[in-house]
C-alpha cells in the first residue's frame, strides 16, 4: 500500500505539473509554483527509487515475491528506464562489499570529493540506451502530447536529475565517505543524526544507513524503529 501511495502520488504530481499552463500567470507566481512543483516532483521521484530499492530487498510485498519484483521493475522503468535486474545485481555487490573497490557505488579510488564521486556514480548506472529512450519520450511528450518544453524540462527532466543528487548525497556520499579515523567494519557506513521528520524529508530515512546495512530486510518506513532498537542495544 505504501508503494501504491508513492507511485500514484508521483504520477498525479507529474501529470498535473506537465499539463499546468504557466503562461497566463504573473512572473512571481510562475516562480513560486515552479519551485513547489520541482521540490514535490523531486521528492516523489526519490520515493520511486526508494521503492525500487526496497523491492530489491523483498520488502515491498514480502509475502508475494512475484508482485514485489513486478513493482520493482515497474518503478525502475518509471524512474528512468532502468533495468531492475541489473540494479539488483549491483546492489547486492554494494551490500556484500560496501565502500570498497568491489562496490559499484564507491568512488574510483582516487576522487573522493562529492562532484567527481557523483559523476562516477551516475555514469556507472546510466547508459546511452536510457538516454536515447528518455530523448524519445521527451519528443513524444512535446510533439504528440503537446506539452511545452518548459514544463517538460522543469517538472520531468530536472526533478529526475535532482533526485539522483538527493539519493547520492544522503544515501551514498554522506554514509559511505571515509571517516577521519577510518571505516568501522563490517558495514563501513554511518548514519545521520536527523530527527524522524527531517530524515523522512531528506531521503525517506535512507540516511539511517548503518541501520539499513545492519538490517537490510527492514523497509524504509521502519528504519526509525530499527535505529531506536539498535541505540537501545
Amino acid at each position: 500500500m505504501i508503494a501504491i501511495v508513492i507511485i500514484s502520488s508521483w504520477a498525479t504530481a507529474l501529470i498535473v505539473s506537465l499539463t499546468y499552463n504557466l503562461s497566463p500567470l504573473p512572473f512571481s507566481s510562475v516562480l513560486l509554483l515552479s519551485a513547489a512543483f520541482i521540490l514535490l516532483n523531486t521528492f516523489l521521484y526519490t520515493g520511486l527509487f526508494i521503492t525500487a530499492h526496497d523491492a530489491m530487498h523483498g520488502t515491498v510485498a514480502p509475502r508475494h515475491p512475484k508482485l514485489n519484483r513486478f513493482i520493482g521493475r515497474a518503478v525502475t522503468l518509471l524512474y528512468a528506464l532502468f533495468s531492475y535486474d541489473k540494479l539488483e545485481r549491483k546492489h547486492r555487490l554494494h551490500h556484500a562489499h560496501p565502500a570498497s573497490e568491489a562496490d559499484p557505488d564507491y568512488h574510483d579510488g582516487r576522487h573522493t570529493g562529492f562532484f567527481r564521486w557523483y559523476l562516477h556514480f551516475f555514469f556507472t548506472y546510466v547508459t546511452w540506451k536510457q538516454l536515447l529512450g528518455m530523448a524519445i519520450i521527451f519528443n513524444l511528450l512535446k510533439y504528440i502530447a503537446g506539452i511545452p518544453d518548459i514544463n517538460i524540462l522543469l517538472f520531468w527532466v530536472l526533478p529526475a536529475l535532482l533526485s539522483t543528487v538527493q539519493l547520492f548525497f544522503f544515501g551514498t556520499w554522506l554514509p559511505h565517505r571515509e571517516p577521519a579515523d577510518g571505516y568501522t567494519e563490517p558495514h563501513r557506513a554511518v548514519s545521520n543524526d536527523y530527527n524522524v521528520l527531517l530524515s523522512f524529508l531528506t531521503c525517506y530515512h535512507f540516511g539511517y544507513h548503518y541501520e539499513h546495512h545492519a538490517a537490510p530486510g527492514v523497509p524504509w518506513w521502519r528504519l526509525p524503529d530499527k535505529r531506536e532498537s539498535l541505540s537501545g542495544e
